[in-house]
């Protein structure tokens, strides 16, 4: 037999799988960075789109926070206006009343009474009047009682006036609260 060296076509056979090899991990390496970059992009894309989403719901509640406050600021005007009007109605419906208190305290009011003080807090009415005898204090205090226009008379105090040992007068104060009764009549607390 003859000899044969078959090395150097090993050799190329070799090179020429190494090379084949070496193109085909570089194709890879390629094709791999291509689908890295492909992705890369793609996350990036999402990310911009999210953010700008995100930017214009931002916008979005901002704008609704603001017609918030101002629907708000809009409700507080309208809820003192309506204060205000019920003020002023309570006062044009109130005016007619304190003639009606006066007629009614002159008309409780016996002989030998006289005022001194006259104060009306809300519907309290306080007096501080002076009268001659114990007896006018008793009917004053009855006749608020049975009036319309006045409810729970109270005494607060009485003091005698005393002329050395003489008693001449006595100063009283009575609280009474004012009632309304048209207001009653027609329904109204």
């Amino acid at each position: 037999m003859a000899n044969i060296d078959l090395r150097p076509w090993r050799e190329e056979r070799r090179k020429a799988r190494q090379r084949q090899f070496l193109t085909v991990l570089a194709c890879v390496a390629v094709a791999a960075a291509a689908i890295g970059w492909n992705w890369n992009q793609r996350v990036h894309g999402q990310m911009n789109y999210q953010n700008t989403r995100n930017a214009y719901l931002e916008g979005r509640i901002k704008e609704l926070d603001s017609k918030i406050q101002e629907i708000q600021s809009l409700r507080q005007q309208r809820e003192q206006l309506i204060e205000r009007m019920n003020v002023i109605q309570s006062l044009q419906g109130d005016r007619p009343i304190i003639v009606h208190i006066f007629d009614e305290l002159v008309n409780a009011t016996p002989e030998g009474v006289f005022f001194l003080d006259l104060t009306s807090t809300g519907s309290t009415i306080t007096i501080a009047a002076q009268a001659d005898k114990t007896v006018s204090i008793s009917d004053f205090l009855r006749n608020l009682d049975a009036s319309l226009w006045f409810d729970t008379a109270f005494m607060m105090g009485m003091e005698s006036i005393k002329e050395g040992q003489e008693v001449v007068g006595h100063k009283f104060n009575i609280r009474v609260n004012r009632v309304n009764p048209l207001a009653v009549e027609e329904g109204q607390p």
